[in-house]
């Protein structure tokens, strides 16, 4: 719907439209403020994630050499000895509200030793990969929460530049557009109307006295 479907006619119309044009500028120059912010904070946690990602590669790419040397050494057969009774890691997510998104602010795994009734690895090499993967499997959850928050926010960058488009480029242009027309209008009305009240001044002068 347009703002002239909706807008009553005359001076409240144009009061109205004035209005609507002051809070959708002010509105535009908060949702650009918004932006600004939630690019700095989008670039930053890009970094953090880059950082994150090439951490945990570095970490499992590790932990794979020791398995490998691990396995050449005593065989499949040793792996699943050295992993029966271990249980599984878990991963904890704290998260915050920035800029009114959700996203994750930090992560913390909890590795569970190894039980002293499970069988130690019969090599060095696997329990280096043992000690490596748990190093790897933190890294991992470092870099999925990276991850999840750059996203987040990147999702919030794109829907806020969207809607300051939206603004600039097509509401605000008509609302302005569509107070003009009304303020043309209004002057036109006006005019009109003087006429009117000059013809029937002069009328009234013209009417033969009694």
């Amino acid at each position: 719907m347009t703002p002239a479907r909706r807008t009553p006619p005359g001076r409240a119309g144009r009061l109205r439209l004035r209005h609507s044009l002051d809070v959708a500028e002010r509105g535009a120059d908060l949702l650009e403020r918004k932006l600004r912010i939630l690019r700095a904070e989008h670039e930053r946690l890009l970094r953090a994630e880059a950082a994150a990602g090439q951490t945990w590669r570095e970490l499992l790419s590790e932990a794979e050499t020791w398995l490998l040397r691990g396995l050449l050494l005593g065989g499949e057969q040793a792996l699943g000895s050295a992993a029966a009774g271990i249980a599984p890691a878990e991963v904890t997510v704290r998260w915050s509200v920035f800029m009114g998104v959700r996203r994750p602010a930090s992560v913390s795994v909890s590795v569970p030793p190894r039980p002293a009734t499970a069988a130690a690895p019969s090599n060095t090499a696997l329990a280096h990969a043992e000690a490596s993967y748990a190093d790897a499997v933190r890294a991992a959850a470092e870099y999925a929460a990276a991850h999840a928050a750059a996203e987040s926010v990147g999702a919030e960058v794109a829907g806020t530049r969207h809607r300051v488009r939206a603004l600039r480029r097509h509401w605000i242009p008509r609302l302005r557009e569509e107070l003009h027309r009304a303020g043309l209008a209004l002057e036109q009305s006006e005019h009109e109307d003087g006429v009117r009240r000059r013809w029937a001044a002069g009328a009234a002068d013209r009417r033969p006295s009694a």
